[in-house]
């Protein structure tokens, strides 16, 4: 049977070395806090999650106060310093470690910016068990002792390359999901798309919702999902453009089922426009660059991947981009 919260005997840390490679967050109590529980400041001021406060509460090294392991009922004094363990101390995803290439472009204790390559799925699913870059992640955290399940704060298909934020623990994770869409969370994408769309810039507003005949395919459906692209032409050849892409919402295949709505499927998609090996084996989408505030620190982060090989070979004379 497990112990009442208030039954937990106080563990004391304050001769031990926390783990290593485990992210800790340390608050000072100011004076006008004094007196406050534990659980207010969790989640009024440093604003934890209830989930992740439940989980931690029952670890030793989960709350401390001054180096001893407190319940979320324990009221603080000025000057005593509150520690609650941010990382993992399990891996809830059920994803299997296997090695395998990453493009690490930043990192740091709470988060890492990759460029992810294109074909490599992020997610395990049908014929993706242990090739998917979960499974790389979590594989180059065991090889450098991080305990950190897979976080992902936002998804790019498999098919689609480039920049994304991947959280080392659940509060970044919370954090920076709540940011997506803001002007503290950005993202621009480059595309081609065969033909032209009709004018030079302009917002593609139009709802989406899940086709009944696939299992994937998305659709333009008026009680859908509200959606909304924003895009920009860079350049024309005869029978392509280059486009910048900023998305407003977040919907699955957004800004491949806008673009083919248009009249302008992305050059290569074979779910929403044309299939052609012969010029490229993938959708002709990358994710160009990231702009985001830091989920602890606040920190401006903002990173550029340029496009590859075999979207910029679909501009005609080629370019460097």
């Amino acid at each position: 049977m497990m112990c009442s919260e208030r039954e937990t005997a106080p563990t004391d840390l304050t001769g031990a070395h926390y783990a290593p490679r485990t992210r800790y967050l340390s608050y000072p109590i100011p004076p006008e806090q004094g007196g406050a529980q534990v659980r207010a400041l969790l989640r009024n001021t440093l604003h934890l999650s209830a989930g992740l406060i439940k989980r931690i509460k029952w670890l030793d090294d989960g709350i401390t106060l001054d180096g001893l392991r407190v319940t979320t009922r324990t009221a603080v004094r000025s000057g005593q310093v509150l520690r609650v363990r941010l990382s993992d101390s399990v891996r809830r995803s059920e994803i299997v470690p296997s090695p395998g290439p990453l493009d690490l472009l930043y990192e740091d204790e709470d988060l890492l910016i990759l460029n992810k390559a294109p074909g490599v799925a992020v997610h395990p699913g049908l014929g993706h068990w242990n090739d998917t870059l979960g499974s790389f992640l979590l594989a180059y955290y065991d090889r450098c002792g991080i305990p950190a399940d897979f976080h992902p704060v936002h998804r790019l298909d498999k098919g689609t390359s480039g920049a994304m934020v991947v959280a080392k623990h659940a509060h970044a994770q919370d954090v920076l999901r709540r940011a997506l869409h803001t002007d503290a969370f950005r993202r621009e994408y480059l595309a081609v798309c065969d033909g032209a769309p009709p004018r030079a810039c302009g917002v593609i507003n139009l709802p989406l919702a899940h086709a009944g005949d696939s299992v994937i395919r998305q659709k333009v459906c008026p009680t859908g999902c509200a959606a909304r692209t924003e895009y920009e032409v860079l350049r024309r050849t005869p029978e392509r453009t280059l486009v910048r892409l900023r998305l407003q919402t977040g919907r699955t295949h957004q800004i491949r089922v806008h673009m083919a709505a248009i009249g302008c499927p992305l050059t290569g998609d074979f779910l929403y426009g044309r299939e052609n090996p012969a010029l490229i084996a993938r959708p002709a989408l990358h994710a160009h660059m990231l702009s985001l505030l830091h989920p602890l620190t606040g920190q401006h982060l903002s990173f550029t991947v340029p496009l590859p090989r075999d979207i910029a070979a679909l501009l005609a004379p080629a370019e460097e981009l």
